[in-house]
């Protein structure tokens, strides 16, 4: 990466977290995926239950394998009998992990959800949410977010699935009501009502969608 992109992500970073503090959440910056994992597992206390929803950033910083292998409870609704019951618990554990769709230079969350348990678990249940956002997912403010969030976010992770939309064949959101919609629900994140419950960690390489 280029030494001028990354003192721009540095500078940028410094923007976002100030307003994140305004809006009660708690930013920090990493320059690469391996201070975000230690930044990551500075959050996170031994000992915890954790669980995410499709959070590619998580997997991608090494974290899932750390938490796998430490001393974690660590519930993966992929390895489950049964996934919902595993999704369910997501409301009652330590720590809940999650990347963002977007979000705003000003500190503003967005997310889309097609079954709805991960934007339902970042507004509520969890005592702790853990987000992983590269510093490519940083829009100037919430009508770039909700853009990038439906044109760039949900047609990549519609490729993902075995599913029918117009995103999937064209590569553009359709603002449609397919029955195998993945933009079901959408989340702006614009305030915490409780104080060091969202920690958000912007990371200077480009990760997820």
């Amino acid at each position: 990466m280029s030494e001028f992109i990354e003192k721009r992500n540095e500078l940028l970073a410094k923007k976002v977290i100030e307003g994140l503090s305004s809006r009660n959440m708690t930013g920090y910056y990493a320059a690469d995926k391996e201070e975000a994992l230690k930044i990551a597992l500075g959050i996170i206390p031994e000992g915890s239950s954790v669980t995410m929803g499709g959070c590619m950033s998580a997997k991608e910083i090494g974290l899932v394998d750390a938490l796998e292998s430490g001393n974690y409870t660590f519930i993966d609704r992929y390895k489950a009998d049964d996934p919902r019951e595993a999704m369910l618990k997501a409301y009652d554990v330590d720590v809940y992990l999650a990347s963002a769709n977007a979000m705003t230079e000003d500190g503003v969350l967005v997310n889309i959800d097609g079954n709805s348990n991960r934007v339902s678990a970042i507004a509520y249940g969890p005592k702790k949410v853990v987000f992983i956002v590269s510093m490519n997912k940083v829009c100037d403010d919430v009508d770039g977010a909700m853009k990038r969030a439906r044109n760039v976010a949900a047609p990549i992770n519609a490729q993902r699935f075995d599913i029918n939309t117009p995103c999937k064949k064209t590569g553009a959101c359709f603002n449609c009501k397919s029955p195998d919609t993945i933009c079901c629900q959408f989340l702006i994140t614009r305030f915490s009502k409780h104080k060091d419950r969202i920690h958000v960690i912007l990371v200077g390489e480009d990760l997820g969608f």
